[in-house]
C-alpha cells in the first residue's frame, strides 16, 4: 500500500517573525524623515522672511567743527641760503654748523689776490689821470692870468683839456670804485644775526655762485610748513586757528595760519601753508608737526559716512528704508554735515549696506 505520506505536499517555512517589524520601522523612518524636512522648511522660511535689522539715530542740530589734519615740518620763519657772489677757491671758512651769527660776522674768504691786483691797477690809473688833471688845471690857470696875450683859441683848448682830465679821472675813481667793491664780495658776511643750520663747503674747494655755502635762519621765531590738498584749497585762510602737537609729545600747543600760497604747485596738487605758533618755541628745524586746523564751526545736522549710499541716505519710515537724496559737505571726517535733504526730528538708519528704497526693516536698539 502506498505511502498516503508520500503525495503530500512538502510544508513551506514560515516567514521569519521579524520581517513585518523591519516594514513597519522604515516607514516610520520615512515619516520621521518628512516630517524633520517639513519643519526645516518651515524654519527656513520663517527665517528667510524674518526684516533685517537696522539701528538708527535721530537728526538734531548740534555744534560741528570742520578740521583738518595735517602733517609738516618745523621751519625758520627767516631763513637764508648764503652763495658767493663772484668765483674762486676758498682761502678760510670760519662759520660752522650751529654756530650763533651776527650781522656781518665773517663766515668765509676766498682767495682775492687777482682781484687785488686789478684794485691796484685801477688806484694806480687814476693816480695818473689825477696828474694829468692838475696839470691840465695849471695850464688853464696861466693862461687866464695872462689874459689878452693868449689868443681865444688857446684859452679854450686849455679849457677842454681840463674838462677832458676831469671827466677821466671820474671815470677812473668809478672803476676803482667798482674794483673795490667787487674785491669786499670775495669775503662772505652774515646778512642777519642768526644760526648757521648747514656748512657744505671746506677750505681749498672751487666755489661759484651757484654753490650754496651756507644756510642761516633766524630761530628766535619757528613757523610750521605744510602742503594742504588742493581739494580743500578754497576752505583755508590765514588766521583760522589750529592745534599744533611735535612728534613725539602729547602736549598740544596752539598756533594759527600765517601764509596761504596763492597758487596750487602742479607737480604734487598741493597748497603751500604756514601755521605760526601763538607763543614762543625752541625746537629743531625740520622736526615732524601734526596739525589740525580749524575751519569752520557752525551747528549743523550730521550723520555717519556709513550712513551714505552715493548721493542718498535711508530714512526710517513706518518699518520700512527710504531712499533719500542728500547734499553734504565732502570732509575727511567719520561724519558729514548734511546741508540739504534732511530736517531736525528724522530718523536716519546708520548703515547703508544692504539697503534698497522701500525695503521693510526691523529696528535694533545700539
Amino acid at each position: 500500500m502506498p505511502d498516503a505520506d508520500k503525495s503530500k505536499p512538502a510544508p513551506v517555512p514560515d516567514a521569519p517573525a521579524t520581517t513585518g517589524g523591519a516594514k513597519r520601522g522604515l516607514w516610520i523612518a520615512a515619516a520621521l524623515a518628512v516630517a524633520l524636512a517639513l519643519a526645516g522648511g518651515i524654519w527656513w522660511q520663517r527665517t528667510a522672511s524674518a526684516d533685517p535689522s537696522v539701528q538708527a539715530e535721530t537728526m538734531a542740530l548740534g555744534p560741528v567743527t570742520l578740521v583738518l589734519a595735517v602733517s609738516g615740518k618745523i621751519a625758520a620763519h627767516d631763513q637764508v641760503q648764503i652763495r658767493s657772489a663772484v668765483s674762486g677757491t676758498l682761502q678760510e671758512v670760519l662759520g660752522k654748523e650751529g654756530a650763533l651769527v651776527t650781522a656781518g660776522d665773517i663766515l668765509a674768504r676766498i682767495d682775492p689776490s687777482q682781484q687785488e691786483a686789478i684794485v691796484r691797477q685801477a688806484a694806480s690809473a687814476l693816480g695818473q689821470g689825477q696828474a694829468l688833471q692838475a696839470q691840465a688845471e695849471a695850464t688853464y690857470a696861466r693862461s687866464l692870468e695872462l689874459g689878452p696875450l693868449v689868443a681865444r683859441t688857446k684859452l679854450q683848448e686849455a679849457k677842454l683839456a681840463l674838462d677832458g682830465a676831469t671827466q677821466d679821472v671820474a671815470r677812473l675813481a668809478a672803476l676803482l670804485d667798482q674794483a673795490t667793491i667787487q674785491l669786499a664780495r670775495f669775503t662772505l658776511r652774515a646778512p642777519m644775526d642768526g644760526t648757521l643750520l648747514t656748512r657744505s663747503v671746506d677750505p681749498g674747494q672751487l666755489v661759484d655762485p651757484a654753490t650754496a655755502l651756507f644756510t642761516l635762519a633766524d630761530l628766535t621765531v619757528l613757523v610750521v610748513e605744510t602742503d594742504v590738498d588742493e581739494a580743500y584749497a578754497t576752505s583755508i585762510a590765514p588766521g583760522q586757528a589750529a592745534t599744533l602737537q611735535l612728534v613725539g609729545s602729547r602736549a598740544t600747543l596752539p598756533g594759527h595760519v600765517i601764509f596761504v600760497s596763492p597758487r596750487v604747485t602742479p607737480e604734487t596738487g598741493g597748497l603751500a601753508v604756514k601755521i605760526g605758533f601763538d607763543d614762543p618755541l625752541t625746537a629743531p628745524v625740520g622736526l615732524t608737526i601734526t596739525a589740525n586746523i580749524v575751519v569752520r564751526t557752525t551747528q549743523a545736522l550730521t550723520v555717519p559716512r556709513s550712513a551714505l549710499q552715493g548721493d542718498a541716505v535711508f530714512r526710517l519710515i513706518g518699518g520700512r528704508a527710504v531712499k533719500t537724496p542728500v547734499l553734504v559737505t565732502d570732509w575727511p571726517a567719520a561724519r558729514l554735515i548734511v546741508t540739504t535733504g534732511l530736517a531736525a526730528g528724522e530718523r536716519v538708519i546708520i548703515d547703508s549696506t544692504g539697503l534698497t528704497d522701500g525695503l521693510a526693516v526691523s529696528e535694533t536698539a545700539p
